[in-house]
């Protein structure tokens, strides 16, 4: 009898140990890569480190995903799972988008002149902005991505927002003349 409520202990404390090493084996898994990059573009991303090349590889992704996204409404014959694949289109453009904003504030930290990526990113998000509105709300689809369209419109407004704040806060250095 003793040896049964010894091993009803023991089996009751494993299956109550076990929910918190799940936890635990949780907690210590590594940061999983962003799931609207691919691998390459994740291994790209992570081993630039000027802000301004960042900011130019995010827009490079962000402009592919936006590409796919028109391609796939084009196409005549649309895959079963079409609206899953239009929506995920949609947030990695946003993803992709929001990050390159995100290296505006890495720049201003470690001091990098980024004016001219911060140009070009307003230049992309002004394209990509009018691209995105040009959107036919009239397509028998529309329903399928309509809200992760909006998120993305209003997305890239509020993105355009901080990258002309910082075009302004970032005025060009002093050029320094020769003493004459």
């Amino acid at each position: 009898m003793l040896n049964r409520s010894k091993y009803a202990l023991i089996v009751l404390l494993a299956f109550a140990a076990l929910p918190a090493t799940t936890i635990a084996h949780s907690l210590l898994q590594p940061q999983e890569k962003k799931n609207y990059l691919t691998d390459y573009e994740a291994d790209k991303i992570r081993d630039t480190q000027d802000p301004g090349e960042r900011i130019r590889l995010y827009i490079s992704y962000a402009e592919e995903r936006l590409k796919q996204f028109q391609y796939e409404l084009a196409r005549k014959t649309p895959e079963g799972r079409r609206g899953d694949i239009l929506n995920s289109l949609l947030n990695g453009y946003v993803g992709c988008f929001d990050d390159g904003t995100d290296e505006i504030e890495v720049a201003r930290e470690r001091q990098v002149d980024i004016r001219s990526a911060l140009q070009l990113f307003d230049k992309k998000g002004k394209e990509f902005l009018a691209q995105l509105q040009k959107i036919n709300k009239n397509s028998p689809d529309y329903d399928m991505y309509s809200d992760t369209l909006q998120d993305a419109v209003e997305g890239t407004q509020e993105d355009l927002h901080d990258i002309e704040a910082a075009l302004k806060e970032l005025n060009p250095a002093p050029v320094r003349r020769k003493p004459s």
